[in-house]
């Protein structure tokens, strides 16, 4: 009996490379994934650990919500407020800064808004709804979009009420955001990163830079397994502690797109 059982387990087909695989799931932002970053840093961290790692790019707002309902192990995401929320509501954590970079406004080469070498993004949001020109926005709840609705308020402007005129959501990721941009000589606000790594720049141009305000911090939190018992929370640990550990810092600050710098790694810095 137990001689023909063995022969029988010989003769059934090894499980597929798939099944075999050792994998978490990461939520991010689609800023992360459309500069390129993920496909320089996740083959590094698999590299060392033989932990696979499939990203869901989303904005921030969508991707803590799956973190929320525990289709995620781990979230890489750039809403500080929003990830403190998340923490304090006990979804996962603790949650580390890992990496930064800044926003810049974008626009056409012919700045009808007249905004071009501003220091001061919500003085440019009033020149542009001013001016009633195009101005797109992700308008996906993505981390890019919250801080574009944080200088509105700064701006003391009500952009929704110009939405269908001059200010005009997308509902999408940043890549599809500057696409429509550069298609409507619009402006947008949009993480250097990404812009860096944008290939259809038409006649668009960096505008606004070097306001404080611009700054854009992404941190990483592990998803609650008292929440969620099934999620991977070992192998989820284990990508954090590599990311802001020295391996994953100095993978970060090596990604470059034509000796530019997208991000620059700030794990365990104070106030981050």
């Amino acid at each position: 009996m137990r001689h023909g059982l063995l022969v029988l387990l010989l003769l059934l087909p090894a499980l597929p490379a798939a099944a075999q695989e050792r994998f978490i799931t990461l939520a991010s932002t689609t800023s992360t994934e459309q500069s390129g970053l993920f496909a320089h840093l996740l083959p590094a961290f698999t590299a060392a650990t033989g932990i696979g790692v499939r990203v869901v790019a989303l904005g921030t707002g969508q991707a803590l919500d799956v973190g929320r309902r525990g289709d995620a192990d781990v979230l890489l995401v750039h809403d500080r407020a929003a990830e403190e929320a998340f923490v304090a509501e006990g979804w996962g954590g603790p949650r580390h800064a890992v990496m930064y970079n800044d926003f810049v406004v974008i626009g056409p080469a012919a700045d009808p808004a007249g905004i071009a070498g501003l220091r001061d993004s919500a003085a440019a949001l009033r020149r542009i709804a001013a001016a009633g020109v195009p101005f797109v926005s992700r308008g996906d709840r993505s981390g890019t979009h919250a801080a574009e609705l944080r200088l509105w308020h700064l701006a003391g402007i009500d952009a929704a009420a110009g939405r269908g005129a001059w200010y005009r959501e997308v509902g999408q990721g940043m890549g599809p955001a500057l696409n429509a941009a550069a298609a409507q000589r619009a402006y947008l606000l949009a993480d250097r990163g990404t812009w860096l790594a944008f290939r259809n720049r038409q006649d668009l141009r960096v505008l606004v830079e070097g306001d404080r305000r611009l700054f854009n911090q992404y941190g990483v939190i592990a998803v609650s397994p008292a929440r969620h018992p099934h999620v991977k929370s070992a192998e989820a640990e284990r990508f954090v502690a590599w990311l802001v550990g020295p391996p994953g810092q100095a993978a970060i600050a090596a990604y470059r797109i034509e000796g530019e710098s997208l991000f620059f790694p700030n794990a365990g810095r104070p106030g981050t």
